[in-house]
């Protein structure tokens, strides 16, 4: 998947706050390689709850969770189903894998079912941020419950900007199409339900 071409200069100075912002159980607002997203430490039951509440939505309700590499999927999966490798490597576009058997992530993040969505993101930013972080990331659309889900930055509600403790500033005035990913979930024996093409 093509996001365009950026230099880590064209973001320093966002991801050195961001992680100081993410390392204080800190909520941002950051462009994700689908919508622009509010996330937090997905480690950080405090921080998810706010993001909950910013959003005024149920707590019953889980949001994903963005990681950079694969390889740490094992950290936060009790069994990763053969299945998921495969689905990873043939994706063209972001795609969101619904798993069994969350672990090491905030509980109130995981599923009644035990289950988490996870994407491997390939944005640039995102990616560098996680990387530096050491830890997934919420994603969550960055809207009020209900609303739509803000493609650019100029169409986030204020009442989003304002609720936050940081904002990127990176890819703001970027008006590229996107679309949320496709998402697949899948069943401890590796069984596969389309949720979203």
């Amino acid at each position: 998947m093509k996001i365009g071409h950026y230099m880590e200069s064209d973001f320093r100075e966002d991801i050195r706050q961001a992680l100081e912002v993410l390392k204080k159980g800190g909520i941002i607002l950051y462009p994700t390689d689908t919508i622009w997203g509010i996330g937090c430490d997905a480690t950080n039951a405090e921080a998810v709850a706010r993001v909950s509440e910013l959003k005024k939505r149920e707590s019953s309700r889980s949001m994903l969770v963005l990681m950079e590499n694969p390889n740490l999927l094992n950290s936060y999966i009790e069994e990763v189903p053969e299945v998921a490798w495969d689905l990873i490597d043939v994706a063209d576009k972001p795609l969101t894998i619904v798993y069994p058997g969350a672990k090491n992530l905030a509980k109130n993040l995981i599923a009644e079912d035990g289950s988490i969505g996870i994407r491997i993101t390939e944005e640039p930013f995102t990616q560098q941020l996680i990387q530096r972080f050491h830890k997934p990331l919420v994603s969550t659309s960055a809207n009020i419950s209900g609303e739509p889900s803000p493609a650019f930055f100029d169409e986030v509600a204020p009442e989003i900007i304002e609720g936050v403790d940081y904002v990127v500033q990176y890819r703001q005035d970027e008006r590229m199409p996107s679309s949320p990913s496709s998402v697949i979930k899948l069943g401890v024996g590796g069984e596969v339900q389309i949720l979203r093409k």
